[in-house]
């Protein structure tokens, strides 16, 4: 069933319009939320149409596409370097540790460019639709709506080595992912907190997390932060020596929801990250009064969580003339898989 958007375009303007007073927190001037209102008007429409189809099938794929934008947005910026494969010139930020055998959705993302170019040719940059394509599917899952920014282009390069390097990890410590966020020019305690409330759907794989289970730093011993009764069914879904590619739910309660039940799995000790419950386990840091804000309160969390992801979507995007509005998300234009001839598109 298709959504109304009406409703909600109106309350993400006014949203907009309360928190920035239509300016943009660490943007460049050039993005605008109206900015496809006259050459493609239903290209938020579109992107919605595609993803409650794929949601039908797919119940993750939400969660996945606000995760590219998430790895997109780290690495040089939100560009659309993320969605490029691999040629003889560019080596894939798909293959960077951080992406490989996790990163999902890129078929959803080829069907959403083919659905805008089929209605506006050569209009919607793949890096918007990642911007966009993360609030619609976190709008879809029970969560916040905000107005997103838009005007991105998409750069023609990827940065393999910087998608390596800039990404956080799952298993990385508080200090690391403070100093990743720090790097991009965000917020390291409540953009920090809020954004990894994203953790609230999705699944990871047994692989991102299993060192927790049974050999922490080396230990070898669990995670002593980890519930026990969590760390048992874990330990279940996850045997020593078993299949990495087991999937287990983010949020062990209401998995497919967008909510604030992950800030209350942390206060129990069952985030399933090392990432996650070190934002409530580090002795002393200030992100545990922000979790146990949201855990309190969910519309804390939600208005905080709009405005974290408006700051990540505006990490130094291509606008003007620069890069490109790629016709296939997947190669810049006039680029064979392959081929060593680049032909930079003028749109």
């Amino acid at each position: 069933m298709m959504v109304d958007k009406a409703l909600h375009v109106l309350v993400g303007s006014l949203f907009f319009l309360i928190w920035f007073g239509g300016s943009l927190p660490n943007a460049n001037a050039q993005l605008s939320p109206t900015f496809y209102d006259e050459t493609c008007p239903n290209a938020s429409a579109i992107i919605q149409g595609v993803l409650v189809q794929a949601l039908q099938t797919d119940p993750r794929i939400g969660a996945s596409l606000t995760r590219l934008h998430f790895h997109d947005c780290f690495v040089d910026g939100c560009d659309g370097s993320i969605l490029l494969d691999n040629t003889d010139t560019i080596e894939s930020e798909k293959e960077a540790v951080p992406n490989n055998n996790s990163a999902r959705g890129f078929d959803v993302v080829d069907d959403i460019k083919a659905a805008l170019e089929n209605a506006c040719p050569g209009i919607v940059s793949c890096a918007d639709i990642l911007a966009v394509a993360a609030e619609e599917s976190v709008w879809l899952a029970g969560g916040p709506s905000w107005t997103v920014p838009l005007g991105r282009r998409d750069s023609l390069i990827a940065n393999r080595s910087g998608a390596n390097s800039s990404i956080p990890a799952a298993s990385e410590s508080l200090d690391v992912l403070k100093s990743k966020f720090a790097a991009v020019g965000l917020d390291t305690s409540s953009d920090l907190v809020a954004l990894s409330g994203a953790h609230t759907f999705g699944r990871a794989k047994c692989s991102s997390f299993n060192l927790r289970l049974y050999n922490f730093s080396g230990s070898g011993n669990p995670d002593p932060t980890l519930n026990t009764t969590y760390l048992a069914a874990l330990q279940q879904l996850c045997p020593q020596g078993g299949n990495g590619s087991v999937v287990a739910n983010l949020d062990p309660t209401t998995s497919d929801a967008f909510d604030r039940n992950y800030f209350s799995n942390l206060q129990t000790n069952e985030g399933l990250l090392r990432s996650d419950q070190e934002l409530f386990s580090t002795t002393g840091a200030d992100t545990i009064d922000v979790v146990n804000n949201f855990s309190s309160n969910q519309t804390a969390f939600f208005e905080s969580f709009a405005v974290s992801m408006i700051r990540m979507g505006n990490i130094s995007p291509l606008t003007g003339t620069d890069g490109e509005i790629r016709l296939n998300c997947r190669k810049v234009n006039g680029v064979s898989t392959g081929s060593n001839a680049l032909l930079v598109s003028s749109i």
